[in-house]
Formats: structure tokens, C-alpha cells, sequence
């Protein structure tokens, strides 16, 4: 995908309907309709009286994506769905039968709307050489393939057409959130066009309740300049994001980022050298994982297996605690800072795990029970704010310009900026001309978060923030102009 013309940042390059939306794949037990988790109470199963399949009640049952797509197909092949076996506690790896409804949404829209489905859908990859090595296109072949086929009765659909639609949702599905903030996958032929690069310059928004996307600039683009979309975490480091660019996508990334040991000079993946003092630990080839790591300043070297292993023990923990949402309270701080101190002497200070950690701590530091902004002592807000500092010299590299994940680190910064600011002041640590330089800096600040957060969706959370935070400039504003 390339731009006709040059483009500014910020600017909406395409906006698109899905083609189809649906459950994703090894999904938990959720309803078909508003993909919720189902069922909403432990004694009330819902079931749709037409098909038997799980839906969280009669509107739901009457929604158009179940009504008039797998609820007819369910009825007439007289399929039930097998409540006993979706609530058994052995499904770790999502519920078999449900693994047919997207793919098979998609068949019957092909049908529905062929147009659509020959120009832009038919061709999309689906890797079908290489995933039928793997062992997802032989659960694919029973739970999809010949549950369609058999059981459904659908024999009008092949084998490899049913491969092949399984194939075109794996490769180019976007995870979508409802406005429950429950996720599903959605196919949008267009933006699905761009290519991948770990330093993306276009930045999506999906909204929650029609499932429109929008793709943006987020930097300046030339024109016949290519536009990039990132496939894959960008706050993963180089080694881990390439194996998941391998694993879900069939392809080795080679863009600028993975290919520079230092990630671009953010040092994402460098680790410190244990045996001296200011060394830092590289990958000599960051696309070969198998290549020797070596320290800059000493003769220290150890092996890329050596090193995936520190990295799956430390994933291992960051994973643990990220689950840790701020309803459990002051834990969910507790815990990730625990972490992040474990590994202070493992990591570089910019890692991608340290960075992770971050970018939750920063937006909870303020919104957690015992941490409200209020309640933060000038240290625990000085944390926060170098803490959001840190975190915006690796964003403007790998997620620079109007990003979501800056838009909202920045909104995070300008606070603590003002509370501190305030303290100092009342404390006769700083004058009122000093006051008022250190509130116009978080007034720039709060203005570029502003400027970002309001490209979103108005229904999405950053999109209401957004909308708090142009209030809260206004006000800004007016107290330094009073003062």
C-alpha cells in the first residue's frame, strides 16, 4: 500500500466495513451474537430457541450475524451445541465446536455478497503450503473441515475451500474489542493490504460498536512513500517478535528494526553484562536467534539459546503479573514493581519487558485503589513521571508520532508534572514564575495527547479520554492564563 500523494501525519487514509466478524480461534464458551463469556451466570444457559447454539438472550438470538448465518445452517443439519463438553474445566485450548463459526461466516458471506468476496477477499493469502505442515491445519481438518462438511451437512463447500478460508482468517484477521470489551477477530480486505514493519507509521482504530475501522498516519509519509501496518506487539523484543512474526504470519522479519542489534538504539533486547561493570550484552547477528550474544566491553559471550531461555523465564513472570488487572487493587502495582526490580540487573533499563511493565505501571499509578493521584506522595509521583519519561524515549522510535500508546503515555505524564509542580510551589521551593513555566509544560504536553487521543473513536476508552483530556487543557489553560 502506497501513498498517491504526500500525506500529514494524522491524516485517515481508508476507512472499511469488515467483510466478516467473529469468535477467534481456541475461544472460551461466549455468545455468538455480543461475544460476552458464556454462560452469564453459572444457573442460566442460554441457548437460541431456533438453532440450540449459546447466545446471552432473545436480542441477542435475533442479531443478524447469528440469525442469519450459522443459526440456519445449525437448525437445519439439527446441531446442538454440546453444553456439558463447552463447561468442562479441560479447555484450556478453547471449545472444538465453536472453532467452525467464523470460517464458516465467511463461506456463507462469499455466497451472500460475491461481489465483494472476488475482488478483494478471494485472493488474500492463506498460506495453505506451509500451514499444512502444522499441527492448527490438522485440528482445523476435524474441528472445521469435516464438521462442515459432515456433521453440518455443507458439502457444497471443498475441503480446500474450507482450508482456504480458515488459511485467509489466520493470516489477516484483526483482534476487534466490543464496547463489553470482550474481543472477537474481524477481516478488512483493504487495511489488511499493507505490509508489516516493526516501526509501524500508520496506527488503526476499530470501533466498538458497528466494527468500522479507521487507518491513519501517525508520521508524515512522502509520497510514493509505502504505508506499514505492525502485525505483532511492538513492546515484545526483537527475538520473540520475530518468532511470532514466523509462527503466525509465515514470514522472517527483516525491517530495519529486527535487523539492528541495538533495536534502533532503544536497546530493546540488550541485557547487561554480569561480569563487568558497564558492559551490554548483543546479539553479533539480531536475524540469526542462533547466533552468539557478546558483550561490548568485555570479553563475556554466550549463546542466542542461552539467552531464549532468560528470556522465556522472564516472560514467564512478566506474563503472570500483566494478568493482574487494577480491580485487584494495590497488588497489580506491587506485583509488576516486584518484577521490574527482580530484573533491574539482568535487563537493560529500556528492555522490552522492563518497558512492558512501564507502560502498565504508568497508567495505573493514579487510577488504583491506595495509588489514586491524590493520595501519591511527591517520591511515588516523581516515579510515575520519570517512569513515563523512559517509556517516551523508546515510544518516539518504535511507535513515534501520533500513536495511541504515546498519545496515552503522554496524558499519563502531564498530572504528576502539575501535582508536583503545585507542591513545590506551596512548599516556597519555586516562585510563581516558575509555577507557571512548569504548568505550560505540561500544557504542551496534555495539548499533543489531546491532539492524538482524539483521532480515536469517540465509544473507545482512549477516545473518551481524549474528550477529558481537551476539557481538562481548557481548564489548564485558563489557570495559567489567570495566573
Amino acid at each position: 500500500m502506497v501513498a498517491n500523494k504526500e500525506l500529514e501525519a494524522g491524516e485517515e487514509v481508508v476507512t472499511e466495513m469488515p467483510f466478516v466478524v467473529g469468535p477467534k480461534s481456541f475461544t472460551y464458551p461466549l455468545c455468538l451474537s455480543c461475544y460476552s463469556q458464556w454462560p452469564p451466570t453459572l444457573d442460566d444457559k442460554p441457548l437460541c430457541s431456533k438453532c440450540g447454539w449459546p447466545v446471552c438472550s432473545v436480542e441477542c438470538e435475533n442479531q443478524p450475524q447469528h440469525r442469519d448465518y450459522e443459526c440456519q445452517i445449525f437448525a437445519q443439519a439439527n446441531e446442538k451445541f454440546n453444553v456439558a463438553a463447552a463447561l468442562e474445566e479441560t479447555n484450556e485450548n478453547g471449545i472444538p465446536q465453536l472453532e467452525c463459526v467464523t470460517p464458516l461466516r465467511l463461506l456463507l458471506e462469499s455466497e451472500k455478497n460475491p461481489e465483494r468476496w472476488n475482488n478483494e477477499v478471494k485472493g488474500m493469502e492463506d498460506h495453505n503450503k506451509i500451514r499444512c505442515q502444522k499441527g492448527h491445519w490438522k485440528s482445523d481438518q476435524v474441528n472445521v473441515v469435516e464438521y462442515l462438511r459432515k456433521q453440518l451437512k455443507l458439502d457444497r463447500f471443498s475441503e480446500e475451500q474450507i482450508q482456504t478460508a480458515c488459511g485467509i482468517l489466520d493470516i489477516n484477521s484483526f483482534e476487534i474489542r466490543t464496547a463489553n470489551g470482550y474481543s472477537a477477530r474481524a477481516l478488512y480486505p483493504i487495511v489488511a493490504l499493507m505490509n508489516h514493519s516493526c516501526v509501524s507509521n500508520t496506527c488503526h482504530s476499530i470501533s466498538p460498536t458497528d466494527f468500522r475501522v479507521r487507518l491513519r498516519t501517525t508520521v508524515k509519509i512522502p509520497a510514493a512513500g509505502e504505508l506499514y501496518g505492525s502485525y505483532t506487539h511492538s513492546l515484545l523484543p526483537t527475538m520473540l517478535r520475530r518468532e511470532h512474526l514466523l509462527e503466525g504470519k509465515h514470514f522472517a522479519c527483516a525491517c530495519p528494526r529486527c535487523s539492528d542489534p541495538t533495536e534502533l538504539g532503544t536497546h530493546m533486547s540488550s541485557l547487561k553484562c554480569n561480569k563487568c561493570d558497564n558492559g551490554i550484552v548483543l546479539s553479533l547477528d539480531s536475524l540469526d536467534a542462533d547466533s552468539a550474544w557478546k558483550c561490548t566491553h568485555c570479553e563475556f559471550s554466550t549463546s542466542g539459546q542461552a539467552v531464549r531461555r532468560v528470556l522465556q523465564i522472564i516472560q514467564a513472570e512478566v506474563d503472570a503479573v500483566e494478568t493482574i488487572s487494577g480491580a485487584d487493587g494495590a497488588d497489580a502495582i506491587q506485583e509488576r514493581e516486584t518484577v521490574l526490580k527482580k530484573y533491574h540487573s539482568v535487563l537493560h533499563p529500556r528492555h522490552a519487558f522492563q518497558t512492558m511493565l512501564r507502560h502498565s505501571l504508568t497508567q495505573m499509578y493514579g487510577r488504583v485503589d491506595e495509588y489514586l493521584l491524590d493520595d501519591l506522595p511527591d517520591v511515588v509521583l516523581e516515579h510515575k513521571i520519570d517512569m513515563c519519561r523512559l517509556l517516551l524515549q523508546v515510544l518516539d522510535v518504535i511507535e513515534p508520532g501520533y500513536s495511541r500508546i504515546r498519545g496515552m503515555t503522554l496524558y499519563e505524564l502531564h498530572a504528576p508534572l502539575l501535582f508536583v509542580a503545585k507542591t513545590l510551589w506551596q512548599g516556597g521551593v519555586i516562585d510563581e514564575a516558575a509555577l507557571k513555566s512548569k504548568m505550560i509544560e505540561a500544557a504542551e504536553i496534555l495539548k499533543e495527547a489531546t491532539k492524538i487521543l482524539c483521532f480515536e473513536p469517540p465509544e473507545t476508552p482512549e477516545g473518551q479520554i481524549g474528550l477529558v483530556a481537551k476539557q481538562s487543557l481548557a481548564e489548564l489553560e485558563q489557570s495559567i492564563n489567570d495566573l
